[in-house]
């Protein structure tokens, strides 16, 4: 996908994230519908193009829409080929905490829902749109291997 692409992504998502999602606007709430269909849609496309872009092998992209009072959460979770673990990638809106959207750490495995020390990525990076920087903070997940100990 192109660069231009996923920051068309960003900024879209960066518009939706930037108010309530949890709420409905009077809509009747039968499933995801309004502007947290969107947010869901344009993440799992966002987080796709992410994994191809990273060069993942054996990546998964999930959507979670959650309740009513959520926003719901896209998730990426996959591997590198060199037997350098994986990442962890989840985009939401945290109730408690508007600014950081996108949480990321590294994994070891691709059921590894644990993984290593969480890091955010701001609401403001995905306002400017910084998708080379994003692919690099990412990438650099790939080299934290020693700095947790785990066995070759």
């Amino acid at each position: 996908m192109s660069v231009q692409s996923q920051e068309k992504n960003m900024r879209k998502l960066a518009e939706l994230l930037s108010h309530d999602l949890g709420y409905i606007w009077g809509e009747r709430e039968s499933g995801p519908n309004g502007d947290k269909k969107t947010f869901l849609k344009t993440g799992k496309t966002f987080l796709w193009n992410l994994s191809k872009d990273l060069k993942l092998c054996d990546a998964k992209v999930s959507v979670n829409p959650g309740g009513i009072a959520v926003s719901g959460e896209c998730s990426l979770i996959g591997l590198w080929n060199d037997g350098n673990g994986g990442i962890y990638v989840q985009l939401s809106q945290s109730s408690f905490d508007r600014e950081n959207v996108l949480l990321y750490r590294k994994v070891q495995s691709i059921s590894d829902y644990t993984g290593g020390q969480n890091n955010f990525v701001t609401l403001n990076v995905f306002q400017r749109a910084y998708y080379p920087w994003l692919l690099d903070t990412l990438s650099a997940v790939r080299k934290e291997r020693a700095r947790y100990g785990w066995a070759a």
